[in-house]
């Protein structure tokens, strides 16, 4: 009895090695995609670029603007110094470290969200106000808004870090936010969120798609079936209320006079993708199936609107722009590809990507123009667009693995 209890000891810790040596193999595999080397180097020239002394803070743009304004945001303090980024560009490093750790399983890329991103997300909590939610800008300047959609996005990145670690703390900090975001939610209009806690003007696609995103990822980590039901709820308002039937992209809001605000962004019709992929998933109806591939067919028209040469010959663009909103769209093309194996759209990102590492990126500092195509330089370069292109890369390398595990 005692020999066979040591033998399986004995065996129980040379498979646990071996399984090390597995995943050892398998994150340097990971790490070493052309895609992944990309990100770690924009990752660690966003840092180097953007970084403020003695604080995990960053600041917004390079160079620095010291009297900068937002003009993204519902209202803005004109007499307030800003030598930090607000919570939306700052909130991209989330995702950019989080995809980053899922493509690379490098511990490094953990302890840099624990240790840097967490810190620098920490200053913008507001507990003053309930829920508690992070707002726009820092809590021990004045108090600024509070944006759902700010909130969304960063409510995604706790979701999908806990999905990749399994540590409850993430988990714990989701539920946290999706209670601010369901406290932006009424039945005026038929239901929705709103864009900002303190202008409950409008209700926008970039709260309520990704919103939708949010509740579906809870459900897949939690099998809640609450998260499921708010999910399909808040994918099928947006569907009804805010797309345009004549080409299946998205409208940016509806106001609460009814009127709707036209304007179509990558990222909107992209989240609404991502939901209608994920809802596939979920429940294996191939409605969503189908309106996610209209919906992208669309996008992919709409938004590749360039034209561009490289060594294989011609090819879609993707227009200049907010990069953010391209980052965004881009996860809904993944998770489409993750749905339907196509590999047309992100094979697409992939060549642009190749192309603006040449023709957009400042060799010199390691950041990003705006404008893939290199006919334009950016005066400044916001921390935002660095984010992104660090994002789409690690988010490709996880594409290449799924694809050659697709072809195996």
């Amino acid at each position: 009895m005692i020999r066979k209890t040591g033998l399986s000891v004995l065996l129980a810790a040379l498979m646990a090695t071996a399984a090390c040596g597995r995943r050892e193999e398998t994150a340097k595999e990971a790490a070493a995609d052309p895609y992944a080397l990309r990100a770690a180097e924009t990752l660690d020239s966003l840092y180097a670029h953007y970084g403020c002394d003695s604080t995990q803070l960053l600041r917004e743009n390079y160079p620095f603007v010291k009297d900068y304004e937002a003009t993204y945001l519902a209202s803005q303090d004109d007499a307030r110094p800003n030598p930090y980024s607000y919570l939306w560009p700052f909130s991209g490093t989330l995702s950019a470290i989080s995809a980053l750790y899922e493509a690379t399983g490098d511990s490094v890329y953990l302890t840099m969200w624990e240790e840097r991103a967490m810190p620098g997300l920490q200053e913008y909590y507001d507990s003053s106000r309930t829920p508690a939610a992070y707002s726009s800008y820092i809590s021990s300047a004045p108090q600024s808004d509070r944006f759902y959609d700010d909130n969304v996005w960063i409510g995604i990145d706790f979701t999908d870090m806990y999905m990749a670690t399994r540590n409850p703390v993430w988990l714990e900090k989701a539920r946290e936010v999706w209670k601010f975001i369901e406290s932006g939610t009424d039945s005026i209009l038929g239901g929705g969120i709103y864009w900002c806690e303190q202008k409950k003007h409008s209700k926008n696609t970039c709260s309520n798609a990704p919103g939708s995103v949010y509740a579906l990822k809870l459900f897949r980590a939690t099998a809640d079936s609450s998260y499921l039901r708010q999910g399909k709820a808040l994918y099928e308002w947006t569907r009804a209320t805010l797309q345009d039937p004549d080409d299946h992209l998205y409208f940016d809001n509806k106001g609460l006079d009814g009127k709707i605000g036209e304007a179509k962004f990558a990222y909107n019709s992209g989240q609404m993708i991502q939901s209608g992929a994920l809802l596939f998933k979920i429940t294996g109806d191939s409605t969503y199936l189908r309106q996610a591939q209209e919906t992208a067919e669309a996008a992919y028209r709409r938004f590749f609107s360039g034209k561009a040469k490289d060594a294989a010959g011609e090819f879609d663009l993707l227009e200049p722009g907010n990069i953010w909103f391209t980052a965004v769209m881009h996860r809904g093309f993944a998770e489409l590809y993750d749905a339907d194996s196509n590999p047309k759209y992100m094979d697409a990102f992939a060549r642009n990507l190749d192309y603006g590492w040449t023709h957009a990126r400042d060799a010199a500092t390691g950041l990003f123009n705006t404008d893939w195509s290199g006919d334009k330089t950016d005066e400044t370069k916001w921390l935002l667009t660095q984010a992104a292109m660090c994002e789409m890369s690690a988010r490709t390398a996880i594409y290449n693995k799924n694809k050659k595990d697709n072809n195996k």
